[in-house]
Parts: structure tokens; sequence; C-alpha cells
């Protein structure tokens, strides 16, 4: 039986990568390049959908929702990561690691509901354009944007809000982020109830996002490749194939990062790595895949660079 005490202290310590000393230098300058790029696609594509009219439009208002997820994502996991690469600290604060794993999950949840939404208005407009305009009304949109956080706020809140019920016995994140399962394993007693919980929720994000994603894709395959004309079988690999590549790929990560949490034997390093890409991919790609992979946003975007240019 192990011997537990109730800790009382709010430090913790992060499980730290396994660097050598003239690697982490590297490292980090790589990590703050992916860091910076990521943030430069994501705040012009969400600027550029600000602040030009012509892309105030359903789509681009739903799109609008990805860059603000994917900036809050890398932004809390990645500088404080490379932070603590460089300077072989890895400590934090227990409130400030529950608001860590609180907004990363939130990023999270955010990834998969956003894509469904997404997906469903591309659904929309390649099935029935004539209804398009009629079907995707202001408050059709408000009322789907408002699902997507409302949903995702309201599954993480109860998610974390069941840590409450454990008083903590041990100060150690098996992980060098902090997210829930790594929560729920500082704590004293039984937590099978947070356990079966974190599986439910994940199982219903998976169960909505990939269902409206499969049908939504699916319908705009067969509307696509049924009509004769080679551009509409363009238009049908173009809106499918990269967005599918990039929801399987963090599929795979997502769920082997979960499960590892429930297994021993799994290279803690593998687990790290695969973590991290999470929190990677998504914000990195989705602003050219989602952004400058749509004819009307590189229109704009390109316009405005040749002006600086000119300038």
């Amino acid at each position: 039986m192990e011997n537990l005490s109730i800790i009382v202290s709010f430090e913790l310590t992060l499980d730290p990568f396994s660097i050598s000393p003239g690697a982490k230098y590297p490292i980090f300058l790589f990590g703050m390049f992916i860091y910076m790029f990521s943030a430069f696609c994501n705040l012009t594509l969400l600027l550029l959908i600000i602040l030009t009219q012509s892309l105030h439009k359903p789509a681009y208002f739903i799109l609008l929702n990805l860059p603000l997820n994917d900036l809050m994502g890398i932004t809390f996991m990645l500088p404080k990561v490379l932070y603590d690469i460089v300077t072989e600290t890895n400590n934090t604060y227990y409130p400030l690691c529950v608001l860590q794993g609180f907004l990363l999950h939130m990023y999270g949840n955010g990834v998969l509901f956003i894509l469904s939404a997404m997906a469903f208005d591309r659904y929309i407009a390649i099935c029935m354009p004539l209804r398009y305009n009629a079907l995707m009304t202001p408050r059709v949109v408000m009322t789907i944007v408002a699902l997507v956080w409302g949903l995702d706020f309201l599954l993480i809140c109860t998610l974390f809000s069941l840590q409450g019920m454990h008083l903590r016995c041990r100060s150690h994140i098996v992980s060098i982020f902090c997210d829930n399962p790594s929560l729920v394993k500082l704590a004293c007693g039984n937590t099978i109830v947070n356990n079966i919980f974190g599986l439910f929720t994940t199982a219903i994000m998976q169960i909505i996002s990939v269902s409206i994603q499969v049908f939504s894709y699916v319908k705009i395959l067969i509307t696509c490749l049924l009509k004769s004309r080679s551009d509409a079988k363009n238009k049908a690999i173009n809106t499918c194939v990269a967005q599918l590549v990039i929801f399987i790929t963090f599929e795979v990560v997502v769920v082997f990062y979960i499960l590892s949490h429930r297994f021993s034997n799994v290279n803690a390093n593998l687990q790290k790595v695969m973590g991290i890409l999470i929190f990677l991919v998504p914000p990195v790609l989705n602003p050219i895949v989602y952004g400058l992979n749509s004819h009307e946003i590189r229109k704009h975007f390109l316009k405005i660079f040749h002006r600086k240019i000119s300038a």
C-alpha cells in the first residue's frame, strides 16, 4: 500500500524532457520560430477577416473562431514548455496548473467543434447552394458559434469541477504541461468517477465531431463527384482532403495521448512529443489550409501585401 499524505503546498513539479544540455538552446530557438510563425499566421487570418468587409459572411464568421482557438492553445502551452527547457526549472503552482489545463482542454474541444461547424457550413454551401442564404442566417450562425463555445465550456467546467472531490497527495505532474489526467493523478483515494467522466467527455466530443464531419464531407464528395465538370471534382478535393488530413492527424495524436495516461508502459518522451503535437499541428497548419487555401482570403491577403510593398 502506497503511503500517502495530504499536500497543502501549491508548488508542483512538471516532468522534464530528457534533453542533453547542448540541445536545449537549438530546441528553444526552433520552438520560438514555430510559435512566432503560428502567431503571425493566425493573427493575420484573424485581422484579415475582421477588417475586410467583403469577408463578413457566415463561413468566415465561423472560421474566425479557429485562429482565436489556435492562438489560445499554442500560447498557453509552448512558451511555458520552452521556458522550462531552457531554465531547467519545471516548476509551477497549482492554481496556474489548473488554469493552463482548463484552457488547453478548451482548445482541444474547440478544435473538434469548430471544425465540425465549418464542415456543416461547407455542406450547406456545396450541397444546397440555392438555400444557403436562407439557412445560414446571422441568427443561425450566432447560434452555431454559441453552441460551439457553450458546449465546450460546459463540458470542461464539469470535468475540472470534479477535481474538487479529492484532496492532493502528490505534487509531481507526469507531463510537461498541465492537463486533466495529470491533475487527477495528484489526488488522494479513488478517482474512478473522474476517469469515467473524462472518458465520457472524450467520447461525447468524438461522437459529435466525427459524426458531423463524416456526414458533411461524404455528402460534399458525393455532390461534387456526381457533377461532370472537372472543376467540381477539384473543388471536392480541395475542400476535403487537406482538412481531413489535419483532422485525422489531430485525432491520432489526441487518442494516443489520452490512452497513454491509462497505460504505464508507454515511452515517456513519446508521450510528451505526442502531447506537444496536439498544440502544434492545428495552430501551424490551420491558417494555411483554411486561410490561404481559400481563394477569397488569398486574394485579399495578396492585395494588402502588394499595397505594402508598393508603399
